[in-house]
């Protein structure tokens, strides 16, 4: 039994550097990065960011896929990852944090005027601005798993207002719940802030599209640190042309790298980042290795994903 990485992708830790992460949490296991394979025949277990070639279908031995993070809509629908290959993903608390503190960070900025100051200081002028009052601000959060409810919990220890949207019943002290569809346009509306995490299925694809970002509060700011395919881009060009919402921090985009002449580039109320608001996988790379153990001995795997549902 062999585990082969494959991050899919460049602008992160290389295939050896986290190889040898690996092998030090795992000393004696079979753990290869795609520059030296060995004999494909070997590999039970691949492990990827990102699955976008065909390498799955050169294992004629693979059981199971383990994605390096916690979105796996690039693998579970992968044509070339054979319907009994099992899917795995991570849930770490390392980079669920910098997710929140992410989205926290661009909040801060709007609250406390930093582009205003900073334009200000460009200009040498001295032109002060009160900040805007946190327990009158109101945050949304998309999702309410591992991460999106780390990310309200933390809003709500800071005196923000929060309200959180799952399509199920959710219930978490100190966080105004809504579900449903019915739900979530009344919810927008509330809103100084969105942070949508949630992830890519059939459900959420295309979610905030144009009637969605209609029903925002006008001014409001969204976030948006999840999956790019969350967002109509065209219908938020459109939207943020007519103020509603006011900004959007895009962290994931419907095509990554974000091509050069796309129109979000250049839009002034558009702010982007190339996928970095969870960047460390730390103790989680100890589930890689556990799970290449338990694949070999048929014990559970840890964080299976339900191939069907997505998640």
């Amino acid at each position: 039994m062999a585990l082969l990485i494959s991050i899919g992708h460049g602008g992160w830790f290389t295939e050896e550097e986290l190889a040898e992460e690996l092998r030090a949490l795992s000393p004696g296991a079979d753990i290869r990065p795609a520059s030296n394979p060995g004999n494909l025949d070997e590999i039970t277990m691949l492990a990827v960011s990102s699955l976008k070639t065909d390498i799955a279908a050169q294992l004629p031995n693979l059981q199971l896929v383990q994605k390096l993070g916690a979105g796996v809509e690039t693998i579970v629908n992968h044509p070339t990852v054979a319907p009994h290959v099992r899917v795995a993903r991570l849930k770490p608390e390392e980079p669920a944090r910098e997710i929140a503190e992410y989205c926290l960070a661009y909040i801060l900025r709007e609250q406390r005027n930093l582009l205003h100051h900073a334009a200000a200081q460009a200009r040498a002028e001295w032109d002060s601005v009160a900040p805007k009052r946190t327990h009158m601000t109101t945050v949304g959060v998309l999702g309410l798993g591992h991460i999106g409810g780390l990310t309200a919990r933390l809003m709500a220890s800071l005196g923000f207002q929060v309200h959180g949207w799952s399509r199920s019943p959710k219930e978490i002290e100190g966080i105004t719940c809504h579900h449903g569809a019915e739900a979530l346009p009344q919810m927008l509306g509330q809103c100084d802030y969105v942070c949508a995490i949630l992830p890519s299925t059939a459900d959420t694809r295309g979610l905030m599209d144009a009637e969605l970002l209609a029903a925002m509060k006008p001014g409001a700011v969204l976030i948006n640190a999840g999956r790019g395919d969350l967002i109509d881009e065209a219908a938020l060009i459109a939207a943020l042309d007519r103020g509603t919402p006011g900004h959007a921090v895009l962290d994931v985009l419907c095509t990554e790298p974000l091509p050069q002449d796309d129109p979000l580039w250049r839009h002034p109320q558009v702010t982007i980042t190339p996928h970095v608001s969870g960047w460390h996988l730390g103790d989680a790379l100890g589930d890689v290795v556990e799970n290449l153990r338990r694949l070999g001995t048929g014990e559970a795997l840890l964080h299976e994903v339900d191939r069907a549902r997505g998640y």
